[in-house]
């Protein structure tokens, strides 16, 4: 089962969060930057020595001062419109978020929005990419959970999960 949560995704006690990363690794705004933030001065320390990330990729990381033991970081698209590719490097960045977890024997895995903030994808149809692929591997997590970070994003993923 898919949780929908709002709350705040450096404070979550699971094995992994995934970081709505830019391509440097090395931080910035919005759920990239509380992650830093909380994570601690090592997390952009060890981001340095791994040469940033490709969007559609991504990087793991250990937590450092978060309550979860490891940070996948993963680059989404930036919104061009939907002609770009972006759909398909958007649920590759959920892809390979969760082949990193299951490579490192996460159990629970909580996931941001990611894109839907400055990146500008539209949020009906991130979250729906989102689900698509997070119930293609939710059998293999004993937690999966979309981490909003307000209640009108929840209430998007609700309705979605609502229609299956």
């Amino acid at each position: 089962m898919i949780e929908v949560l709002v709350d705040d995704i450096t404070r979550l006690p699971v094995d992994a969060i995934v970081n709505a990363a830019n391509s440097s690794l090395l931080g910035g705004g919005g759920v990239d930057g509380a992650i830093h933030r909380a994570a601690g001065p090592q997390l952009v320390a060890y981001c340095g020595g791994l040469g940033g990330c490709p969007t559609g990729e991504a990087r793991i990381t250990p937590g450092f001062d978060l309550p979860a033991r490891w940070v996948i970081h993963t680059v989404g698209p930036v919104w061009r419109g939907g002609s770009s590719g972006e759909a398909g490097l958007l649920e590759q960045c959920y892809t390979e978020s969760f082949r990193l977890a299951r490579e490192y024997a996460v159990a629970s895995i909580a996931f941001p929005c990611i894109s839907t903030g400055v990146y500008g994808y539209p949020k009906a149809e991130a979250a729906a990419i989102a689900l698509s692929v997070m119930q293609l591997y939710q059998a293999d997590f004993a937690r999966v959970i979309a981490c909003c970070y307000s209640p009108q994003d929840a209430a998007i993923y609700l309705a979605l999960l609502s229609q299956n």
